[in-house]
This record gives structure tokens, sequence and C-alpha cells, in this order.
């Protein structure tokens, strides 16, 4: 197989040795692959934790999880906090994992136009195209698996990717859990200025992210210790976040430009074309993922043979990351078993 650039050819390798490295983890080995992506970002990047204990993959067992808008699986389904991340409670369930990075974050092809000045280009990295990408992962992990389905999880901007494709393939699809996810709202239009291609994350934003949705009194629900060596991860998912001041991390704009589009009312799915069984779940504080957001998605999900919309206390739109993950990890693998 040829994997080929705009530059020219840079890999002949068949796909069955697109094994990039197998790194031994304190509870599991972590494989990592890099598949054939599109002539706009030539590769995808794969990590895969098989079952744990030598358990057979079987149908109905293969999962993946997707990652939202500002930071890759290094720091959400693959981050470990105290040895034990997401990935790996899934595997010791017995589940076949993945997850993927999108285009332009962590071990995933940048965009070229990312290499540009921000302005010259229009958004990288919106919902449909990435959804294509999606399809490409869906499709190798299907068959390194030996199985017809996958599951998908998804979380935030992700949920708009991964809601897409599960309308457009929904026979490639086990089942689809919806966390945080994005839902159509309303409101005025976005303001139709010239979006950047691309955009730059600074620590102080990511921190935001676990304060902001806080009620007032509440105290951060990650250790100061844990978002510290998780921010030095984030940072080192990007070979460039050492070159600006204050160092930060450069993802695409795209996403931002989505989630604008489905508040004003230009959603990029139609949800009733989803014929999976799907699970909606938010935290209790997450201001992303309201109380009408999620009423107006699981009315939306009208053809979906089961449907459930599951509320976790004390929790934000990354609780993934915060105290209330293990609520997170049980709802969602109870889900994924039934």
């Amino acid at each position: 197989m040829r994997l080929e650039s705009h530059h020219g050819l840079f890999a002949v390798v068949p796909l069955f040795m697109l094994l990039a490295s197998s790194t031994v983890r304190a509870q599991s080995v972590e494989e990592q692959f890099r598949i054939p992506g599109d002539p706009a970002t030539d590769t995808l990047f794969l990590r895969h934790l098989r079952p744990a204990g030598g358990a057979p993959v079987r149908e109905g067992r293969v999962v993946l999880l997707v990652h939202g808008a500002t930071f890759p699986s290094a720091t959400a389904a693959a981050f470990r906090f105290d040895g034990h991340s997401w990935m790996d409670d899934l595997s010791a369930a017995g589940f076949d994992v993945w997850a993927l990075d999108f285009p332009g974050y962590g071990g995933s092809d940048r965009y070229r136009e990312m290499q540009e000045p921000a302005l010259a280009n229009a958004p990288v990295g919106r919902a449909e195209p990435a959804s294509r990408h999606l399809g490409r992962a869906v499709g190798f992990i299907a068959r390194h698996a030996g199985v017809r389905k996958v599951s998908i999880v998804a979380h935030s901007w992700g949920t708009l990717v991964a809601g897409h494709y599960a309308s457009e393939f929904p026979d490639r699809i086990d089942r689809l859990v919806l966390f945080g996810p994005v839902a159509m709202r309303s409101g005025p239009a976005a303001e139709r200025k010239r979006a950047p291609a691309y955009t730059y994350v600074t620590k102080e934003d990511q921190w935001a992210k676990f304060t902001t949705e806080l009620p007032e009194g509440e105290q951060p629900k990650i250790r100061a210790q844990d978002f510290d060596r998780w921010w030095q991860t984030y940072l080192e998912s990007d070979a460039t976040s050492a070159t600006r001041t204050p160092h930060s991390v450069q993802i695409p704009y795209g996403p931002q430009a989505d989630v604008a589009d489905a508040w004003s009312g230009r959603f990029p799915y139609d949800p009733a074309k989803i014929t999976a069984p799907a699970l909606i779940v938010r935290g209790e504080w997450d201001t992303v993922t309201r109380d009408a957001d999620a009423a107006w998605l699981f009315h939306a999900l009208r053809n979906a043979p089961l449907k459930r919309s599951v509320v976790i206390s004390r929790g934000t739109h990354v609780m993934h990351l915060e105290e209330s993950r293990f609520q997170l990890y049980r709802e969602v693998r109870l889900f994924l078993e039934e």
C-alpha cells in the first residue's frame, strides 16, 4: 500500500505492518498504529488496548473512544490517574479498546493549513470531513478485530463527528455513547467574521474548563498535581508548544465553528437516522450540555431502538478527568455490556 502526500511518496507499507510501537504500561500493553488518512493529512493515529487477561476479541465488545475539540487521546481516554485510564477500565472489563486522534491533534498529522498564517484559510477540522476520518478508523478496527460493528464513545465536539458518521453508516455502529454532547439550539446566528484555520490553547484556557462550571464554593474536582501532569502531557502532544510564550497547543478551529453553527440552528447531522442503541451521559454541572440540550437530543434520536439519558452528580463537561470519572466509567460500561 502506498501512502502519499502532496509532497510525494513517503512510505510503502502493507496495512498490517502499520504498527508503530508497543509500550508496556503499568496495567496493560498499548499498541500504537498509524493508518492512511487522506491527501490533506497523510496518516491518522490510533491507540489500542486488547482485552485484559488475554480474553478473546468478540463481536459487540469492540469500542472506539473519540475526543473533543481541544485535546487528544493522550490527555483524554488514555490519560492515567493513579495508573488507571478509561481505556484501562474498558480493557479490564473485556473490551477491545481503541482511541483515535483526529488530524491536527496528538499523534495524527497536522493539516497543511496549520503551517500557514491562521487567517490564510478557512477553519480546518470540521465535523463532516472528520467523520470520514472516523470512518477510516472504524474500518481499520473492524478488519483488525474481525468484527462487523464497532461501538463508539464520543465526547463533546466529537459527538458531532460520531453522530454524523452513525447517521450515514448505521450498519457499522453497534452502540453509540454521546458524552457531554453538543445539541442544536436556536440562538442567534454566529457573527460572520472571518474565522481562523486554527487557534492556540494555553494552560489558563484549560484550567478554566475545570473551574468555570463549578457552583460557588466548590473546589476543582481534579487534584493540582494531576492537572500539572496532565498539562505537561498535553504540551508534549504538540511538538511546537514550547516555541510560543506562554507555551500553548495548536488545534484546528473547525470544531469551534461547528459548535457555533449547532447553537445557531445549523446542525451537521440528522439524529433520526441513527438506528443504534444510544446513551446520552453528562455531568450535573455541564454547561455545554444543558437539560434542554439533552432533552432535545433524546427526542431527536427517535429511531434508536434503545436510548437512555444519564446525569452524573458533581461532574462538569470534563468529568472523565475529575472525581466523577468512576461513575462515568461505570454507566458507559454497563450500557456497552447490555
